[in-house]
């Protein structure tokens, strides 16, 4: 759930998602369920070359599951906090 909450807090940034068929993609992060399924809006491809068919689309929705990696934007993220809540993670899982 940690990643999902990162996730919540990136809506209407700019975000690369890499599939794992290699198209990789730029977008503004519209919404993110607990799947990890992604909405993106205002869309680019970054190989058009490869994926001339891909460049009429604006919108997509990505399955959590056919993501290789998500590139965020360092501003976007709070690297204190989420280290703190993996801490937090951490120790609750070593008490169970």
């Amino acid at each position: 759930m940690l990643i999902f909450s990162v996730f919540k807090t990136l809506t209407d940034q700019q975000v690369t998602v890499e599939l794992k068929n290699d198209l990789s993609i730029t977008g503004t992060l519209k919404s993110v369920d607990q799947f990890l399924n992604i909405r993106l809006d205002n869309i680019k491809v970054l190989d058009e070359a490869r994926h001339p068919h891909m460049m009429a689309v604006k919108n997509c929705f990505i399955r959590g599951s056919v993501v290789r990696y998500v590139q965020l934007p360092p501003s976007g993220v709070d690297t204190q906090l989420l280290e703190d809540a993996t801490r937090r993670e951490h120790v609750s899982q070593a008490k169970r």
